[in-house]
């Protein structure tokens, strides 16, 4: 991701970020609360923890930028930051207090964690989903706002369209985005888990997954325009089970009596993959 391309980014939202400036303010930090919109879900421990550390030998050097609400003041941007402080015990920290919308604080925490690379595709989506449903951004103003194309926000979001089980091997890294899209491609839900999990345990390129969806997608097309001379119910079920279970094509000949079975492999990991689900 290039950090060169975050359209107008911290600096012109937030123009001063120097701890010298004036407005700099020591905030108590008991007095400080998280962002509940903060798009930034997961914090490494063991990250946070070095963090601490340096903080307790040279301070906190950035300021943190915060808006009053109430009685306390909430985090706008340098949640890291917070956090790390209260590890070290720094009973007060260097912020920058701004008088600033809910749009404009979603924006600059999603700015922040862009230009970090913090969020992971997931919380990615779910930050543009927000700005776009909560305050009312097109995909078009949303991409002038942060830099990103038109087309690359429309495809983050449609993330969001994935089944919860692949969403989350995504949040954990363990399939990347592009993985996720081709996914996307997959009509029939368990087909769609079932590759999911196989790029993962068989740690398939995007190049490769892009291969097996549109093999799968073209064995789809070959089958819908195929007109069996004789429609039996019972073959077409046990078939459908068959291609479910085993992620290829089947083909049954004959009748529930007597007949044959065709089972179509590609490669040599293919056909193993294939033994192994029959013998199991």
């Amino acid at each position: 991701m290039s950090k060169r391309g975050l359209g107008r980014g911290l600096e012109a939202l937030i123009p001063v970020l120097d701890k010298h400036e004036e407005n700099v303010q020591e905030i108590d930090i008991k007095k400080i609360v998280a962002n509940d919109k903060q798009p930034r879900k997961d914090f490494d421990e063991s990250k946070l923890d070095e963090l601490a550390a340096s903080m307790k030998q040279h301070g906190v050097l950035q300021p943190v930028i915060l808006r009053k609400k109430g009685s306390v003041y909430e985090l706008v941007a340098g949640e890291r930051r917070w956090r790390a402080a209260a590890k070290a015990g720094i009973e007060r920290i260097p912020a920058i207090v701004k008088e600033l919308s809910d749009a404009e604080v979603m924006e600059i925490a999603l700015i922040e964690n862009l230009q970090r690379e913090d969020l992971n595709p997931m919380e990615e989506a779910m930050a543009y989903k927000s700005l776009m449903n909560d305050f009312g951004l097109t995909q078009e103003e949303l991409s002038k706002r942060v830099g990103k194309s038109r087309s690359q926000i429309a495809n983050t979001v449609r993330l969001l369209n994935l089944d919860k089980e692949i969403q989350d091997l995504v949040t954990e890294d363990k399939l990347t985005a592009g993985h996720a899209r081709a996914l996307l491609s997959i009509q029939d839900k368990s087909m769609r888990i079932k590759l999911a999990k196989r790029i993962c345990e068989e740690d398939l390129s995007v190049r490769q997954t892009e291969q097996i969806v549109k093999k799968i997608s073209k064995e789809k097309s070959k089958m819908a325009n195929e007109k069996p001379k004789e429609i039996n119910p019972v073959i077409i079920d046990i078939t459908e089970k068959l291609q479910r279970a085993l992620g290829t094509r089947v083909k049954i000949k004959g009748n529930e009596k007597r007949g044959k079975i065709e089972i179509e492999f590609y490669s040599g990991d293919e056909l193993e993959r294939i033994l192994e689900a029959i013998v199991k």
